[in-house]
């Protein structure tokens, strides 16, 4: 009787679904609201009576919408794209996150709200919404301007950056504070995780899926696929982060494969099936009492995220250099929220820290915004041309001053060769570092049961932790040499650059050497907190040492090859898919 009730649950689904869609689509409104539409119609608080009977079965089909939307984005997401979109999108996400957030934090707290709601507020207001804008854009057929390809590189940054938001309110709701040195360890454990998981997937997983895809069959591939989307999810998971987090990163390595475009059409079909029944699920929450009873909250949040999010992206837009008018539709353009805030009231509501109203609420805001995001895009350029004849004349000349000194700054020629050559040999540093990072937290995670079956040998707990620690320097050699190499071609460039006098030679050779041995130095006592856990006594620790010296200087050459043909294999991996422009 149960399978029956379900059938019965998702056909009722479905087939709303489908009828509001059809007519959403008659009156090109976005298909997103369509579903939510729907939900609300056959949800259990529109009168006659109930459709649904099931709830908790349409929630877990949900969650895998979840999983498949942000699957979806990670696909969508290239690393490429990111190294492009340039200071633009870094800074007006950020300008926007940060004042939405604040905004959103205040608004909650003005309501008389708990400070829970309002941060949770404050997050779901933050992130405007991909589907939407790309549905938008596509239907003005706008996509290939200059302003749109801002947005969509303030949209890559935002999902970047809205992953981390949803990690760090997962910490925040379960140690119920916002400590300063909290946020700061679990947005750096964060990034540290990301970092490792982008490189050791973009070694791996596009292998796999070429092996795979040799058999010639979507069947297969479509199940591998999805076992390593599930797969890596479930890792996530264990390791105390979201599934939204797995789901995206899997998704962005999966981005950097030959398969791509096979992949995304193998997946495409599942991906809507899942993310209809998701959207229809949120429909299913909206209850018009509590809509009725925060009509006040919604149309202030509204007005928030509309002038707060145009004021904050378009200020970040024209900080790095865009004109006005540019600067203006980026921001009238991103002045909507949706599907990742969703994601954000729904991580509330199952962890149990919001309240009931707040999802709700979300989805109004949503609606509206959503609602008035062609007529503001729109309506960009003639209020650009209004601003522009209203403002002063000393206030355009000192704006167009701002921006030819800006665009005087960016290097010319062998200056730019310079900086790229700076900044790669800083950023190949800090990666290898990182790893190194990585695989001491991955040994202080494992340590318990590595250290219980060492227990069962008879061994010393001080020896556990010797055997341990030395395994976890053993496989951070060939990255230490790595960074090490990369540090000293940093300093000798900057002592060629700093001292060009031929007497110099004694002190560029001096830099050279010890600018890589102070940063390797400094980076020894935070490597010992990282793995405090760990750490055996001084005195294995200088035995340790001894051996680690003595391997150096037998496999150096070997450790160097290991580390060059595992960067060759990376590379291979960036170099053999250049994903098409959104």
């Amino acid at each position: 009787m149960h399978a029956i009730a379900f059938i019965q649950d998702l056909a009722v689904l479905m087939l709303a679904a489908g009828l509001v869609t059809v007519l959403f689509h008659r009156l090109r409104q976005p298909v997103v609201l369509g579903y939510i539409v729907a939900g609300f119609l056959i949800g259990p608080h529109t009168p006659p009576f109930a459709l649904i009977s099931d709830e908790r079965s349409i929630r877990i089909l949900a969650e895998l919408g979840v999983i498949f939307l942000m699957f979806g984005l990670g696909l969508e997401f290239s690393l490429r794209k990111l190294l492009r979109v340039g200071p633009t999108a870094i800074l007006a996400a950020f300008f926007e996150i940060v004042l939405m957030v604040w905004l959103g934090y205040q608004i909650g707290r003005l309501f008389a709200w708990s400070a829970m709601d309002a941060l949770f507020l404050g997050a779901i207001l933050a992130i405007s919404s991909t589907t939407i804008i790309v549905k938008a854009l596509g239907d003005l057929k706008m996509k290939h301007e200059r302003f749109a390809q801002l947005i969509f590189g303030v949209l890559i940054v935002e999902d970047i950056l809205g992953i981390a938001i949803v990690a760090l309110l997962s910490g925040i709701a379960a140690s119920g504070s916002v400590a300063a040195g909290e946020v700061f360890a679990t947005l750096a454990k964060l990034l540290l995780f990301i970092l490792v998981s982008l490189l050791v997937g973009l070694l791996l997983v596009p292998r796999v899926l070429a092996y795979v895809a040799r058999f010639g069959s979507d069947e297969t591939l479509l199940v591998a696929v999805l076992g390593l989307c599930f797969g890596f999810c479930l890792l996530v998971t264990k390791l105390g982060y979201s599934l939204v987090l797995g789901a995206f990163l899997i998704g962005a390595v999966m981005a950097e494969s030959r398969q791509l475009a096979q992949i995304e059409r193998l997946v495409e079909p599942v991906r809507y099936l899942f993310s209809a029944i998701f959207f229809v699920a949120i429909g299913l929450l909206i209850d018009p009492a509590v809509l009725r009873e925060h009509a006040w909250p919604i149309a202030v949040i509204s007005l928030a995220v509309v002038l707060g999010k145009i004021l904050s992206c378009s200020i970040g837009a024209f900080v790095t250099g865009n004109d006005g008018r540019t600067s203006l539709r980026v921001g009238m353009g991103l002045s909507q929220i949706g599907e990742f805030s969703f994601i954000i009231a729904a991580l509330g509501v199952q962890l149990g820290v919001t309240s009931d109203f707040l999802y709700p609420v979300a989805v109004a805001v949503s609606a509206i915004t959503t609602l008035t995001t062609p007529y503001l895009i729109r309506a960009a350029d003639p209020l650009a041309q209004r601003l522009a004849r209203a403002m002063p004349p000393g206030v355009a000349r000192v704006f167009g001053a701002y921006g030819i000194w800006l665009r005087n700054l960016r290097l010319p020629g062998q200056h730019a060769l310079l900086a790229s050559l700076i900044r790669r040999s800083v950023l190949h540093a800090v990666i290898n570092l990182a790893l190194v990072a990585a695989i001491f937290l991955g040994a202080g995670y494992f340590a318990e049961p590595i250290g219980a079956w060492l227990g069962r040998q008879q061994l010393p707990l001080p020896l556990h932790k010797a055997l341990i620690w030395g395994a976890a320097l053993l496989l951070s050699l060939p990255l230490l040499i790595a960074a090490y190499h990369r540090l000293k071609a940093l300093s000798l460039l900057l002592a060629e650059l700093g001292t060009r006098s031929s007497r110099s030679r004694r002190v560029r050779r001096v830099l050279s050497e010890l600018i890589p041995l102070l940063t390797l130095g400094s980076f020894l006592p935070l490597l010992a907190t990282l793995s405090s856990s760990i750490l055996p006594p001084t005195e294995w620790l200088l035995i340790i040492g001894l051996l680690a010296v003595t391997l150096l200087a037998l496999l150096w050459r070997w450790f160097v090859r290991l580390h060059a043909r595992l960067h060759a294999a990376l590379q291979e991996a960036l170099d053999q898919h250049e994903p098409p422009e959104p």
